[in-house]
């Protein structure tokens, strides 16, 4: 029997598994990432790709904990796409350098009044009606339109250039090969004893818990019902301001050709979609936008729509967490982002929590275990088999 002995052994290979594994490495540490399925897999993969500053969830006129907690991650972000921040993220497509926000018609004085104060005048700015993009050009809107600095990124290509970067230290397993040890886990012929575990794999990670005998930190999965369309279509990357914290709806696009592209639907009508069947949501989906942007024509869209659940550390009757977590116990470091956006954020806090337990960087290099590596995932609508 072989033996290797990782400074960290990582489960689950999506956005924060991918950089924490990147982080990690640049401090010296030896790294090895487990992935059963694919790159990206789930969640990541079937993400709007919007990197959050914290503005959808100051809806109700207030800056909430989750706003403040995320307001720092475009700028850690941009600086990643620019080349010049704590891992390069150039080769990224940015599908959008700002996603915008809607109303059909005033914004409450409360929400207006937030926007418009120092906290988030950096974050928000109202756009003058001769400046405004398509569709919000047109002569039939007559809402108010902010610009919210906040980039949308094109999810496969940043996957693509994470996994290049990181698919070195990355193997595929299947969860029935793997044995758990005193002092580590065995895969194959190989016994891994790391000197810490991190469970970085979504929906995953209740399996892996059950696997070593846990039942805490508690997951909890709040289910989303996507749709998309496919078309001539304009560019849109957008929320539309509802009457709940949540955006009513958030469409972002994404360029299949030089003529066609997929609204990615999500918000209000993804959350209370969940209750409804696939020809359902689209009805309603189709009903949303003749009420919100009539002047469109999608009449010779074809439709789908995709269910997803976000996997998160549980809370007080199944809210929404504020912010990433990481829990720690003597034998697992476990491990959701929340959001996208807060890889980078969750990245520093295992980090921080390897330091803390005098966990030094080895700086050694890991002999190449001539596994399969994992692919890197597909988006959402490239796996739909039949567009209604």
């Amino acid at each position: 029997m072989n033996s290797i002995a990782p400074d960290l052994l990582i489960f689950g290979g999506g956005i924060a598994g991918l950089w924490t594994l990147l982080r990690a490495r640049q401090a010296g540490y030896s790294v090895l990432l487990l992935e059963s399925g694919a790159l990206g897999g789930v969640q990541s993969m079937a993400s709007q790709g919007i990197i959050h500053g914290g503005a959808k969830y100051a809806l109700h006129g207030k800056l909430s904990s989750a706003a403040q907690a995320i307001a720092a991650m475009p700028g850690i972000w941009r600086d990643c796409l620019q080349g010049g921040g704590e891992l390069d993220l150039s080769a990224v497509r940015v599908l959008s350098q700002h996603q915008y926000l809607w109303s059909s018609g005033s914004v409450a004085s409360s929400v207006a009044s937030l926007f418009a104060s120092k906290l988030m005048k950096s974050r928000v700015s109202a756009v003058a009606r001769n400046q405004r993009p398509v569709p919000f050009d047109h002569e039939a809107f007559h809402g108010s339109l902010y610009q919210l600095q906040e980039p949308v990124l094109d999810t496969a290509s940043l996957m693509r250039t994470l996994a290049e970067q990181a698919m070195p230290h990355c193997w595929r397993y299947h969860p029935d090969e793997l044995r758990l040890l005193q002092a580590g886990v065995q895969l194959r012929d190989m016994e891994i004893q790391a000197k810490r575990i991190l469970l970085c794999a979504g929906s995953g990670n209740a399996r892996l818990l059950a696997a070593w005998g846990k039942d805490e930190p508690a997951m909890q999965e709040r289910p989303l019902h996507m749709v998309m369309l496919k078309g001539r279509l304009p560019e849109v990357f957008a929320h539309c301001l509802g009457a709940s914290s949540n955006p009513r709806l958030t469409i972002t696009s994404y360029p299949l050709n030089k003529t066609e592209k997929v609204w990615y639907l999500g918000g209000q009508l993804a959350e209370t979609g969940v209750k409804r069947n696939p020809q359902e949501q689209i009805k309603a989906a189709k009903s949303e936008l003749a009420e919100l942007l009539p002047w469109v024509d999608i009449s010779a869209a074809v439709w789908a729509s995709l269910r997803i659940d976000r996997a998160e550390i549980a809370t007080g009757g199944g809210k929404r967490p504020q912010d990433s977590f990481l829990g720690v116990s003597p034998e697992l470091l476990v491990a959701w982002p929340t959001k996208l956006a807060f890889a980078p954020r969750l990245a520093a806090q295992v980090l921080e929590q390897l330091q803390n337990e005098k966990i030094e960087p080895s700086q050694t290099t890991l002999p190449d275990l001539s596994w399969p590596h994992p692919p890197v995932a597909q988006l959402p609508w490239e796996k739909v088999q039949e567009w209604s």
